[in-house]
């Protein structure tokens, strides 16, 4: 593959102010990140009540179990992000890849000091994200449990539906099933629903003092039966380990419990991080980027009206900035070819703004090419969406974009996807929007999402409504209200927090991490079986 030859003027004055927009964005996302960590409204009282019981802070749970000097991976840090009046950061659960004796594993852990550990909608949703990207990728499943079972006051937000908090324990009983080991280390409270995921696991740790599991709680108890009793009477780490069986290990210290679940992990017989396998092209002469990946700042505009081109940002992603182009002189607002990133060799398709029908034409032929070849394809979403118009409608823009979403939707490789800009229309989906369940999407913090942008909603949108209002009755004032009112709905809904504190993507990443995100994940599919290839379709020709 030849390196990619770079236009980008580092000296110049528009490089300089992308620069300085783009740097901002990602101290901001960095900003904001530690508030999910440490922050959100009167959590500082629950913090220090938590570490005054001797309990350990979550994400440090976590680190204690991965192996020494491995990073971990975490999902949708900024979920619940402007929800529940800031009172529940990270929705009070942290999710995310971590390794243990050189085996990937994904962990859910409660954050006991949200809340509570208490489950709000968004909770549920991540949890049960987390379950089904660990069932995609053959993943085992680790539960740090300190959680105070469902939100009631949201209940109807929590309960009934098919993904809510039965969704949850559906999966995990289907995890196991499939042979992924599903783990848990009682560290709080497992109270009602929370009690089952505990008992539905294959192997329970509780800690001494702190863990307990119940259906019911004493306050419970003594409602229905008028029995007072003891929280370690009624569910505690003795009861469960010596009488009902409920546990297997009991561990006296946080610290000895995450000693024995590394120990458990070591004889689960799972693929480790390396044990590639030979379907999925990789090499270990892995290189760096040519161009640097700090320029990616420079790359990306400051203006979300004005284009970037793909090509640049290729260049600072793949091994080497080596790209072989296909098709590079025809259909050009799409750009596609194979590359490598950390040495898993991948196709990669990549936007240039509108979608036109040669570009998805193009883009459906190279998914074809990589469904064919077993290569993995990786998708930068930047694009309006379809080209719209009489002579688009004429040319058969429809059919044609068709084919590109029928063939992104019936690839079987693994599929990766990033925003790296806007996100608009049927273009998301014929990008593997969220709605095609890519593997993992991910999108940067200048991204945005949403049907259409806020400038283009201001005028379609107003003139819809102004078509059915008495057009000579509505005053300039009450028009520019209107235009103000869908402006402000479509730039608030298209904002990229908005989008990840709803779990639109499995999280906000700075663009400069890319390259590295995106090898982890190709890793996780590279220990995998070859996944049966699909069968054929139509395409409206």
């Amino acid at each position: 593959m030849r390196p990619i030859e770079s236009k980008i003027d580092t000296s110049s004055e528009q490089f300089a102010t992308n620069v300085t927009a783009n740097t901002g964005e990602a101290r901001t996302l960095s900003e904001r990140q530690r508030w999910a960590i440490g922050g959100g409204r009167g959590r500082d009282r629950s913090i220090e009540r938590h570490l005054s019981r001797g309990k350990i802070m979550v994400r440090d749970r976590i680190d204690m179990v991965i192996d020494e000097g491995t990073a971990f991976m975490e999902l949708s840090t900024l979920a619940g992000w402007g929800q529940y009046d800031d009172e529940v950061p990270g929705a009070g659960i942290v999710t995310g890849v971590g390794v243990v004796h050189g085996v990937p594993w994904m962990f859910i852990a409660n954050d006991a000091t949200v809340k509570g550990g208490s489950l709000v909608p968004m909770a549920i949703k991540k949890h049960v994200r987390a379950q089904d990207i660990a069932l995609e990728n053959d993943l085992g499943v680790i539960y740090l449990v300190d959680s105070g079972g469902a939100f009631l006051p949201l209940q109807d937000e929590i309960f009934p539906d098919k993904d809510h908090f039965g969704g949850s324990f559906y999966r995990q009983a289907r995890l196991s099933a499939a042979g992924l080991p599903q783990l848990s280390v009682v560290l709080g409270g497992c109270t009602a629903g929370g009690a089952y995921v505990p008992a539905l696991s294959d192997e329970v740790i509780m800690v001494e003092g702190i863990g307990r599991i119940f259906l019911g709680g004493p306050p419970i108890v003594k409602a229905a039966l008028g029995e007072i009793i003891e929280p370690d009477d009624l569910g505690g780490a003795r009861l469960h380990t010596y009488t009902s069986g409920v546990s297997d290990y009991l561990a006296q210290t946080e610290r000895e419990a995450y000693g024995k679940l590394r120990e458990i992990c070591e004889t689960t017989s799972r693929r480790r991080l390396g044990d590639r396998q030979a379907w999925l092209d990789w090499t270990s002469d892995a290189e760096p980027p040519a161009h640097e990946v700090a320029e990616l700042y420079g790359v990306i505009s400051a203006d979300d009206r004005v284009p970037f081109e793909a090509i640049e940002v290729i260049a600072r992603i793949v091994d080497g900035s080596r790209f072989h182009e296909f098709k590079p002189d025809w259909g050009e607002s799409i750009v596609t070819g194979f590359a490598r990133i950390h040495g898993h060799l991948v196709g990669i398709i990549a936007n240039n703004g509108i979608i036109f029908s040669e570009a998805a034409l193009k883009a459906t032929h190279f998914i074809e090419l990589c469904e064919q070849r077993r290569v993995p394809l990786v998708f930068l979403q930047n694009t309006s969406g379809y080209m719209v118009g009489r002579e688009s409608e004429a040319g058969g823009i429809a059919k044609h974009g068709a084919k590109m979403v029928a063939a992104v939707a019936n690839a079987t490789v693994p599929r990766y996807t990033v925003l790296t800009g806007g996100a608009y229309g049927a273009g998301n989906y014929g990008m593997c929007g969220r709605g095609f369940q890519p593997r993992f999407l991910f999108a940067w913090p200048n991204s945005r999402i949403a049907t259409m942008s806020a400038q283009t909603a201001e005028t379609v949108l107003v003139d819809i409504r102004l078509a059915g209002m008495k057009g000579h009755e509505t005053t300039d004032d009450e028009i520019a209200a209107l235009r103000a009112e869908v402006r402000e709905q479509y730039e608030t809904q298209s904002n990229p927090y908005y989008a990840t504190s709803r779990l639109w993507d499995d999280g906000l990443i700075d663009p400069g991490q890319t390259r590295d995100v995106l090898g982890l994940c190709l890793a996780l599919a590279a220990r995998q079986d070859e996944p049966a290839p699909g069968r054929g379709l139509v395409y409206r020709m």
